[in-house]
Parts: C-alpha cells; sequence; structure tokens
C-alpha cells in the first residue's frame, strides 16, 4: 500500500481501520503500534519504511511517505 500523513488518515487508506473514526479509537485503545512500539498520537507522521500494525491484522510497511 501507499500511504502517507498521519495515522488517522493511514489507517482506512491501508485497510487497517474502516473509517477515521475508528483509527482515533484504535489509536486510543493502544490497539496500534508503529515499528514495534504502541503508538497513540493521532498527528504522528509516518515515514519511508515505518511497519504500523493493528491488533489482530498483518502489519503495513508505509511506503514513499
Amino acid at each position: 500500500y501507499k500511504v502517507t500523513g498521519v495515522q488517522t488518515c493511514a489507517l482506512p487508506i491501508s485497510g487497517l481501520a474502516d473509517t477515521g473514526g475508528d483509527a482515533k479509537a484504535l489509536l486510543a485503545d493502544g490497539a496500534v503500534s508503529v515499528n514495534g512500539e504502541v503508538d497513540t498520537r493521532r498527528g504522528r507522521s509516518l515515514r519511508d519504511g515505518d511497519v504500523v500494525s493493528v491488533a489482530g491484522e498483518d502489519p503495513v510497511r508505509v511506503v514513499e511517505a
């Protein structure tokens, strides 16, 4: 997947969340990790090579952020 920007935008684009609202809830619940570390920040910028995962889903690698 080609995803850019902050997590609340990237999660729905990559299929890890259905909507931005779902992404916010996942972040608030601590269900999202970036590069193996739990991250609850909605405004985190993702960079090329970052690996984003949500509990129970396959991880997604960010490309050309």
